[in-house]
């Protein structure tokens, strides 16, 4: 059952990185301006955001399984009709439906693994999935890259509905409905499992780590290619590696970490891999060449990973508490308000204060927030069974 769930994901997320590349451009084909493609994305990060939390806490009621066949299927249906879109309008309500599917699959995953880990085993097997989305998102775009010149931008589209569809069948055949409920969470009404879940001070310490580990993505990604053409004309394919070699580090190292998370101290773990990932960022405007950004961005990876497992951990154990699908939910919707932020802040530092100091100004924000929130996950003792 585990190897389905991740090779679900996998498929699932592989569909999802072969796009990446190619909607930007297709939507500019489309006649879209710098505020459509905003709508485009803001489309999909509002949809999804806003019915995470609600996917999740029903699946605890209903089953995994019916939610994330749903997901899929709507990422086939996407896959479809994308090519179809005749106007921007057209995009923005498709990736709207796109976030809808998305908010189905990724936060029921974590649940269904949340489920099925073994008590003292919760960092081990949150990395296992934490391996599945990366290498899937990790690997999507060069596939897409590859449809794309080799058979035009809707293959890429088509690819995308061809893997979802395979992950959909793998799930209906494979997957039970789900592996265990909470008779006493499933008495409670929506926002009251809710907001039990909000008013314990160590998870919502976990979701403010979550939210602030994130604010680092749109800044290492997004403007990591401006700063390196600007500092040495950089070429695509070094900025292309120097993004992978954190990706790849990241993956490569994630069952080790979580195998330690399981043996050690997972708030310690989290504080050190958060001074690793910001120590690399405050770094960042000293790195002039190539090779020093391929070496910061390996030790970013490294950073995360220790920190990924860590959390998925102290989530999955909240979520013995609360149900795997509530804290999965909300879980998710940090991770995703943490992007939010990030783009934000960063689009604000970056004018303000220039690009290089940018980094720096956000290593010391996750670091802070982040040490914030551990003070919170300590002073209140985990679920003890």
């Amino acid at each position: 059952m585990v190897i389905t769930l991740l090779l679900s994901v996998f498929i699932a997320l592989l569909g999802i990185g072969i796009i990446v590349p190619i909607m930007p451009v297709f939507a500019t084909n489309l006649g879209a301006s710098g505020f459509g493609l905003g709508l485009i994305i803001a489309a999909f990060s509002i949809s999804r955001g806003l019915l995470q939390p609600i996917v999740g806490t029903l699946s605890d009621r209903w089953g995994r399984k019916r939610f994330l066949v749903s997901g899929l299927f709507v990422y086939t249906l996407i896959g479809l009709i994308l090519p179809q879109a005749a106007s921007v309008s057209n995009l923005v309500l498709i990736r709207a439906l796109h976030g809808v599917g998305s908010a189905m699959i990724v936060p029921v995953a974590m649940a269904y693994m949340g489920d099925m880990a073994k008590k003292g085993e919760e960092g081990r097997t949150m990395s296992m999935l934490n391996i599945a989305i990366f290498c899937g998102i990790g690997t999507g775009p060069l596939l897409g890259g590859i449809f794309t010149d080799s058979w035009g931008m809707e293959s890429a589209f088509y690819a995308m509905a061809a893997l979802s569809g395979l992950a959909l069948i793998l799930v209906l055949l494979q997957m039970p409905a789900t592996t265990e409920q909470l008779e006493p969470v499933r008495k409670l009404s929506m926002l009251q499992v809710l907001r039990s879940l909000l008013a314990g001070r160590r998870t919502r310490g976990i979701l403010m780590a979550r939210m602030s580990t994130m604010i680092v993505m749109v800044p290492t990604m997004a403007f990591l290619p401006l700063l390196m053409h600007q500092w040495f004309d950089a070429s695509g394919v070094q900025i292309g590696l120097v993004i992978a070699c954190r990706t790849l580090v990241n993956a490569v190292l994630q069952l080790p970490f979580g195998r330690l998370a399981d043996r050690g101290d997972k708030v310690w773990l989290l504080k050190i891999g958060c001074l690793v990932v910001s120590t690399a960022m405050c770094l960042v405007p000293l790195a002039g060449s190539f090779g020093w950004l391929l070496l910061l961005f390996a030790v970013l990876g490294t950073g995360e990973a220790v920190i990924w497992p860590a959390l998925g951990a102290l989530a999955t154990e909240e979520g013995r508490r609360y149900g795997q699908g509530s804290m999965m939910g909300i879980f998710s919707l940090a991770m995703s308000v943490g992007v939010l932020l990030g783009a934000l802040g960063s689009g604000m530092s970056v004018d303000l204060f220039g690009l290089a100091p940018s980094f720096v100004i956000i290593g010391i924000v996750v670091l802070c927030l982040t040490f914030w929130a551990a003070s919170l996950i300590s002073k209140e003792p985990a679920l003890v069974e």
